[in-house]
C-alpha cells in the first residue's frame, strides 16, 4: 500500500487499538468516476473490529472513524466504505 493507506492504518490503530483491521485500496474500480486520482489511494474499503465500538450504533461508529480520519477525508480520500464491528460481532 501507499502513504495514504499507511497513514489511515496508523491513525486507526492509535485511535482504536483494533483486534482486526483490513484496509483495501479500491481506487482502480473507480477509474473515470468522481474523486479518482492517478496512482490510486482515493477509494478504500475498511473492515475494523474494536472494543471502542461495543454498544454503539452503526452511525456512531462511522462518525468516530471519520473523526479520526478527518484530514484524510478532507484531502486525498474521496470515499471510504466502512464495516465497523465490536468483538464477537460478524
Amino acid at each position: 500500500m501507499g502513504a495514504v493507506a499507511d497513514t489511515i492504518e496508523a491513525k486507526l490503530n492509535a485511535a482504536f487499538s483494533p483486534t482486526r483491521l483490513e484496509l483495501v485500496d479500491d481506487s482502480d474500480r473507480h477509474n473515470g468516476h468522481a474523486g479518482h486520482r492517478e496512482g490510486g489511494e482515493s477509494h478504500f474499503n475498511l473492515t475494523i473490529e474494536a472494543q471502542a465500538f461495543a454498544g454503539k450504533p452503526r452511525v456512531a461508529r462511522q462518525r468516530l472513524i471519520f473523526q479520526a480520519l478527518r484530514e484524510e477525508m478532507a484531502g486525498p480520500v474521496h470515499a471510504l466504505s466502512i464495516v465497523a464491528l465490536a468483538p464477537g460481532e460478524s
